[in-house]
């Protein structure tokens, strides 16, 4: 049985956060979302931690992840992420301006599914997640497993 995965967009920029989920609906995906500010909301969410809202247990997820954000960066927030037995399985993509190709690497060693390098250009930054918001709405994530997520998101190519 499948259930439709909600996608969380971790990023310190309001205005690039907003841009994600308007080229996602422009894709048709209509998943719900929800947006953090930075690496250790989204880490409260995931793990139950304060009084904000929590990550539900039967419910699959994917995780937009910044890099370059305050108080804990995406590349913490990944090491977090896959250091976990039940948070491993959640498929990440790492979505930033940095290009550097160790920190691509970085990346992947800590087990992201996916690096895409935003464009700086706005309509280059919109097709890209116009595409990536066609290829999540191809993919229905399994409940109790995210495995074929992972191999999927890790062949995607945007270009």
């Amino acid at each position: 049985m499948t259930k439709e995965a909600v996608i969380l967009i971790a990023d310190d920029d309001a205005g690039h956060a907003r841009l994600i989920e308007k080229n996602l609906r422009r894709a048709g995906l209509h998943n719900p979302v929800l947006q953090f500010g930075d690496g250790e909301q989204v880490l409260d969410f995931l793990f139950a931690r304060g009084s904000g809202v929590k990550r539900e247990a039967d419910t699959p997820y994917l995780l937009l992840l910044d890099i370059r954000m305050p108080k804990l960066d995406g590349v913490e927030a990944l090491r977090h992420i896959k250091a976990d037995a039940e948070l491993r399985k959640l498929p990440v993509s790492m979505l930033t301006t940095a290009d550097d190709p160790r920190e691509v690497a970085r990346c992947h060693e800590l087990g992201c599914s996916h690096y895409l390098v935003k464009p700086v250009d706005y309509e280059k930054f919109s097709e890209a997640i116009r595409q990536l918001g066609l290829f999540i709405s191809l993919v229905r994530v399994p409940r109790a497993c995210y495995e074929h997520w992972v191999k999927r998101v890790r062949n995607i190519n945007i270009a």
